[in-house]
């Protein structure tokens, strides 16, 4: 069996997942894989047969996207070319997790493309959902990438179709400790923004990891990392609490190592606001922005010793296995 395996690159969540989905589609079949997108900042440990500069959401530097950049770095020509280029006809069977080339390229070809990612379980009916109506976001996240079978993980699992999160080996491997400090990853804020709100907290350490500083840096009680998993989940894993935004999954790692957790979703991304909804709901605290008036927030989060329990148990294989021997 050829299978297509292709995957948002948008970010680090959906690689993440993809180093432990790909060996386990490699137990079916010949797997190619596609990667689009052009904000991602982890590489994967596989041959990349397609690379595409798809279509990427361009973080800004005060809390949200940058819609202008987004748009501006992709151009509908250049989005056609790519679906074109693409031969989806050649594959037994083409998995996709929220890439648009190759929702695409089966749409207009009529060919099945099976949905396999978290905006799908943000979406589905079941899923909780925020107060504020968002049109436009809803749009976009079901029209992004069509698919004719759909999938998902979330938080919880909340229809038999909803898996809960993969949580990739080298996490499930560690042995959390708690060394007292806290972990930031806040992409859509300079660095500058977070310097100013998180040295109030002076009898906390900070341990900010930045996708807009090369060089490590320190401020008083706050550390300035370049972005580098490796040490990411090292401190993740010896920290007391994380800080981040509402994505899918750090949120999810840090819940699955037992860390106080507070979540920050990003302005014009409604699916951070989707995850926030379920978050909350779960008893993770949520704030808005990161500004004065959420400080006291912040400093309730830093004195409370109040954790989530989850259960994220290891059935990435048993997933494959299901949707590969419903869709073969």
């Amino acid at each position: 069996m050829k299978i297509l395996y292709a995957i948002q690159g948008t970010g680090n969540g959906h690689l993440c997942r993809a180093m432990d989905v790909i060996p386990c589609l490699q137990k079916f079949g010949e797997v190619d894989v596609l990667i689009s997108g052009i904000q991602a900042d982890i590489c994967l440990p596989f041959e990349i047969k397609y690379r595409l500069h798809g279509m990427s959401f361009i973080f800004g530097k005060s809390g949200g996207v940058d819609i202008w950049k987004t748009f501006m770095s992709s151009t509908v020509r250049k989005f056609i070319q790519e679906i074109n280029s693409i031969p989806v006809e050649k594959y037994d069977l083409v998995i996709n997790d929220f890439e648009p080339i190759t929702a695409w390229a089966c749409h207009t070809r009529d060919i099945p493309c099976i949905g396999l990612s978290h905006q799908i379980g943000a979406m589905h009916k079941n899923s909780p959902k925020p107060e504020e109506s968002d049109m436009m976001g809803k749009f976009i996240m079901k029209n992004y990438a069509p698919c004719t079978h759909s999938y998902g993980f979330h938080f919880k699992s909340y229809h038999q179709d909803i898996f809960t999160p993969v949580i990739r080996k080298p996490i499930r491997m560690l042995e959390p400790t708690n060394e007292g400090h806290y972990t930031v990853y806040l992409p859509s804020y300079d660095d500058a923004h977070i310097l100013k709100h998180l040295s109030k907290f002076q009898n906390i350490k900070w341990e900010v990891f930045s996708k807009h500083n090369m060089r490590p840096m320190h401020y008083k009680n706050i550390s300035i990392n370049p972005i580098n998993s490796e040490a990411f989940v090292k401190s993740m894993a010896s920290a007391e609490g994380v800080l981040c935004g509402a994505g899918f999954e750090t949120p999810a790692e840090a819940l699955y190592l037992g860390k106080k957790l507070l979540v920050i979703p990003m302005k014009n991304q409604y699916e951070q606001h989707l995850n926030s909804a379920a978050l909350e709901e779960m008893g993770v605290p949520v704030i808005k922005s990161l500004k004065k008036k959420y400080e006291y927030d912040i400093a309730l989060w830093l004195n409370s010793k109040s954790t989530v329990q989850v259960d994220y148990r290891d059935n990435t294989l048993q997933i494959v296995e299901q949707i590969i021997n419903k869709h073969q």
